[in-house]
């Protein structure tokens, strides 16, 4: 048995060769030179994108965050504006409470007030009556006209007495 080589080295064999060579050649200068700057143009795209993506990220987390502290803020103002308007609600209800009883206490003194000037009154009233009907009971008995004025002060210092006692 006789070994024969796998690959001879023939003429066929270097004219492929060199046509290989050739081939890579313009395809490198060709092909690969435009086909790797538009990948190299995309992963810049892409790198760009990405940069952009997170700025924006950035931007809306600041953003977020001063929303929520706005937010905070409007919160507690609403909060202390409602404290403002309960305190000034409560002192508000407290003067006129306090007016309520002052007046009630004015309308109370006055009503008093009233019914001793009344009851003076009508005492003036019943002390006239009687002082009257002494007179027209004194003339009656004596049957001559006395002296009104002197008689009305004699039974008046007499009411008087009498009321001084009781």
């Amino acid at each position: 048995m006789e070994f024969k080589p796998l690959v001879g080295l023939s003429y066929e064999y270097f004219f492929t060769l060199a046509n290989t060579l050739i081939i890579f050649l313009i395809l490198k200068k060709i092909l690969f030179k435009p086909v790797l700057k538009i990948l190299d143009e995309r992963e810049q795209s892409i790198k760009n994108s990405i940069e952009v993506g997170e700025k924006a990220k950035e931007e809306g987390l600041k953003f977020k965050e001063e929303y929520e502290t706005k937010l905070n803020t409007a919160t507690n103002e609403g909060h202390q504006i409602v404290e403002n308007a309960k305190q000034r609600a409560e002192k508000k209800y407290e003067s006129i409470v306090d007016e309520a009883r002052v007046e009630a206490e004015n309308i109370k003194t006055k009503a008093y007030d009233n019914i001793e000037k009344d009851k003076q009154k009508a005492f003036n009233d019943i002390k006239n009556e009687i002082s009257e009907m002494a007179v027209m009971a004194a003339s009656k008995i004596i049957e001559k006209d006395l002296d009104e004025n002197k008689h009305k002060d004699l039974i008046d210092d007499f009411i008087k007495e009498v009321g001084d006692v009781k």
